[in-house]
């Protein structure tokens, strides 16, 4: 699995076949196959409105819910873009966060994670990868951020102390071959939250990651960018 789609979140249909279309979200341009019994097609004229919108509703509490023509309850997981409900005759009555906030509401957004599992490609508080981690908590408070750590890591400035970083500053990590495959947001106090077995807080330093339930550094540091 490469990522997730959560409610409301639109795309562009490449290729259709059967059962499957393989598709490119707006959002980050990742591409990937989905099943056709889950998802709903609009109209060109629909989806040129939808990326006209500006910044989307994003729901703010881990699970809430939207209700169906039908009367039905829908969960939706923390995130979803619920802005878009009324295109599928859904009503949305829940928290949801519109437009840009600050740096320094990212660590209470990226706490609302905290002990999600690791999944590969997922999105959702339920299942989570590292990248998608810190791109949520962006998306969530109005900001853009590429799906994978190798994309994030060309965003913003890097800095060369991590005495200059301020909490919500994003700290990348490298593999043995140099490549870039992990990353982290900055939290004060010299620690970090990120994913590694599930989304945990650990201490930070010139080295890396010091996971202290296992008591030896996980992951070494490459670089650390203030994106905003």
């Amino acid at each position: 699995m490469l990522s997730q789609l959560l409610y409301g979140e639109h795309f562009k249909v490449l290729d259709q076949r059967r059962s499957w279309s393989r598709i490119r979200v707006a959002h980050d341009h990742q591409e990937g196959w989905v099943r056709n019994d889950q998802i709903h097609l609009v109209s060109q004229a629909t989806f040129d409105g939808l990326m006209a919108q500006g910044e989307p509703q994003c729901s703010t509490e881990v699970i809430s819910h939207i209700c169906t023509e039908d009367g039905i309850l829908l969960p939706v997981v923390l995130g979803s873009m619920v802005g878009t409900s009324p295109l599928l005759g859904h009503s949305f009555e829940g928290s949801f966060q519109q437009g840009r906030n600050p740096k320094e509401n990212f660590i209470g957004t990226a706490l609302l994670y905290l002990e999600a599992p690791y999944l590969a490609g997922g999105k959702s508080p339920f299942g989570i990868d590292g990248p998608a981690f810190v791109q949520m908590v962006h998306k969530i408070n109005g900001h853009f951020l590429e799906r994978t750590a190798l994309g994030q890591s060309k965003q913003g400035e890097a800095l060369s102390f991590i005495e200059e970083s301020e909490p919500g500053d994003l700290a990348f990590f490298d593999d043995p071959d140099g490549t870039i495959d992990h990353v982290g947001m900055i939290l004060p106090e010299n620690h970090i939250i990120h994913v590694n077995g599930h989304v945990r807080i650990d201490r930070l330093d010139h080295t890396g990651i010091f996971n202290g339930d296992r008591k030896m550094y996980t992951h070494k540091l490459r670089v650390i960018k203030k994106i905003l």
